[in-house]
């Protein structure tokens, strides 16, 4: 099976190819034959009922300075030209994301897209996991800085964060009774109208927070990315050091909890965070850390999604 394989993204020339999870997708399915074009999200247009992309045909290698050639931009009908859409480019989830998800809506599922346009929208990371009870720590999400002063006093240790940041971008831990709440509050209306997230520190976030991956609802693998000296971030775009890590019982029983929701939703490559034995955040968008199991002697999760791909499209 040869698919046509158009890659939503940020620019491929500025990727990190030792670390960049959307290389390792399309070099895996270039080794299957799979033919690659990829196009930034203001490529995407809707024009008289059809989504188009102005895209780029390219071969890549993993050769730092030259992973890719290039070929001339060419505009793609998405429904008729194209197999499969893998949408990876990274937050934020503003408009212009939503945007984009309601545009591959009409072409999905004729062409597939990953994951699901409507499921995404529908599923922002730090929202999702809310519709599992019992999973998270103790959590609050508002704009209601009197709600968030109580949760502060009745947890004492917080972490606070923007609703749709990704990458531990603006997160922050306060100790009980830290003067800055109220200047971050404040900073935080400045950015947007955005609610925040409050959630009780979790402790053991010292000894990492666990990236767990999954392909259609089943754990494949896991990394753990440890926080630098002093940090409460461990987001390997932020300090954090990834090493390897079995999945525990936990792991797997919270995996079981979730599992069957992310299938039935399309959700087809979702990466979660695991604190101790708390789920944080469920990944749904553009989720990382594929480079770094198969380099620890993990499997190599994007053969997973590859396969599963493949499996759908041939009925």
């Amino acid at each position: 099976m040869t698919l046509r394989v158009a890659v939503q993204m940020d620019p491929v020339q500025g990727i990190n190819i030792d670390t960049d999870t959307t290389f390792l997708m399309m070099e895996n399915a270039q080794e299957r034959g799979h033919k690659l074009w990829v196009y930034t999200p203001d490529k995407l247009s809707l024009s008289e009922g059809r989504v188009l992309a102005r895209a780029i045909p390219v071969t890549i290698r993993r050769e730092k300075g030259n992973h890719v050639t290039a070929g001339d931009p060419v505009v793609l009908d998405l429904a008729e030209d194209i197999d499969v859409v893998l949408m990876r480019q990274d937050p934020p989830f503003d408009m212009a994301y939503i945007t984009a998800t309601h545009f591959l809506d009409a072409i999905h599922p004729k062409t597939l897209v990953v994951n699901n346009p409507t499921e995404v929208r529908n599923a922002p990371e730090k929202l999702f996991v809310t519709s599992f009870p019992g999973v998270q720590p103790p959590t609050l999400i508002t704009s209601d800085v009197e709600a968030i002063h109580d949760f502060q006093e009745r947890f004492g240790d917080i972490v606070l964060k923007p609703l749709y940041g990704g990458g531990g971008s603006g997160v922050v831990r306060l100790m009980k009774g830290d003067p800055n709440l109220d200047a971050l509050l404040e900073l935080h209306a400045l950015i947007g109208r955005e609610q925040v997230i409050a959630q009780a520190f979790i402790p053991a976030v010292s000894k990492g927070d666990k990236r767990v991956l999954l392909v259609d609802g089943e754990p494949v693998g896991a990394i753990n990315r440890v926080p630098a000296e002093g940090q409460v971030r461990s987001n390997l775009a932020r300090g954090g050091r990834a090493e390897a890590v079995e999945l525990t019982a936990r792991d797997r029983e919270l995996c079981a909890i979730i599992g069957p929701e992310l299938k039935r939703r399309g959700l087809l490559f979702v990466g979660i965070d695991v604190i101790g034995d708390y789920l944080t955040e469920i990944n749904v968008t553009s989720p990382t850390g594929a480079q770094q199991l198969k380099r620890f002697g993990g499997p190599d999760v994007t053969v997973a999604m590859w396969d599963r791909i493949e499996a759908i499209r041939a009925g």
